[in-house]
């Protein structure tokens, strides 16, 4: 399969400090990624690069055939999903469900003067009931719970057709119950040959679907380990990248982390 993300010696320099340190990494088209590290350790910088919102201070990032400086991203945008807090957070409380999903269309993030044709509200309903929205069409996105954000979130990213999705600690801040259910339909959405490549950060193992095939463990701006998930995430590699003793087991393509 292609690759739809290439990072050759990338390194990323803030006030004097590296945040990311010379990152070689191949995202193929049929690859879905877990990004995994401590706080700090360069994840939501790494996810903005293959978001195509930020180019790297050393190195090289190719995303869908385009290199980064060298493109318009606003072609390549439109091309990379992304669910993040960061996107929630400018999406109008007021907007509709359907609106929310819509405005993909246009990288925008609130309705205004766009036209939509019946194409464009009949796909924005089929993702709505794919993600279990359906009911929720005509609600304020601002009365949804944290759940339910998080799924039109997802939603808006896939209305497009992305080459690439990004998302950001989807499961974050979730209860059990909306946790365990975002990670169901991950996991089928990530099972499917038809999907995306997929890349997904979070700092939990407990919240990596099933259907996920790779990880890469990031601390200290360096890359601790990466490659197929289920021989590369270990204990000791979850105890090198973290700083702490941990011990991991595994159950029904599902993880759990303790210390040990």
């Amino acid at each position: 399969m292609s690759p739809v993300l290439e990072l050759s010696q990338v390194s990323v320099v803030r006030g004097g400090s590296r945040i990311l340190d010379q990152i070689d990494w191949t995202v193929r088209s049929d690859e879905r990624w877990v990004v995994l590290g401590p706080n700090g350790a360069g994840k939501t910088t790494l996810l903005q690069i293959a978001a195509a919102s930020m180019h790297p201070t050393e190195g090289t990032a190719t995303l869908l055939d385009e290199r980064l400086g060298r493109s318009d991203v606003f072609d390549l945008k439109p091309r990379i999903g992304l669910a993040s807090s960061a996107m929630a957070k400018r999406i109008p409380a007021d907007e509709t469900v359907i609106d929310v999903v819509l405005t993909a269309a246009y990288a925008v993030t609130g309705r205004w003067n766009e036209v939509y044709e019946d194409v464009d509200v009949k796909r924005a309903q089929r993702v709505l009931g794919e993600w279990r929205l359906g009911a929720f069409e005509g609600r304020r996105f601002g009365t949804l719970s944290d759940g339910e954000q998080k799924r039109v979130q997802i939603a808006r990213a896939v209305m497009t057709d992305p080459e690439l999705l990004l998302l950001d600690e989807p499961a974050a801040s979730l209860d059990l119950g909306s946790r365990e259910e975002l990670l169901q339909l991950l996991g089928g959405f990530a099972s499917e040959p038809e999907s995306p490549a997929m890349v997904m950060v979070t700092h939990h193992v407990e919240e990596i679907p099933r259907g996920f095939t790779h990880v890469l463990l990031l601390a200290g701006g360096t890359i601790r380990a990466a490659g197929p998930l289920f021989e590369t995430l270990t204990s000791d590699a979850l105890s090198d990248t973290f700083g702490l003793g941990i011990e991991l087991s595994e159950s029904d393509g599902r993880f759990t982390a303790r210390a040990a």
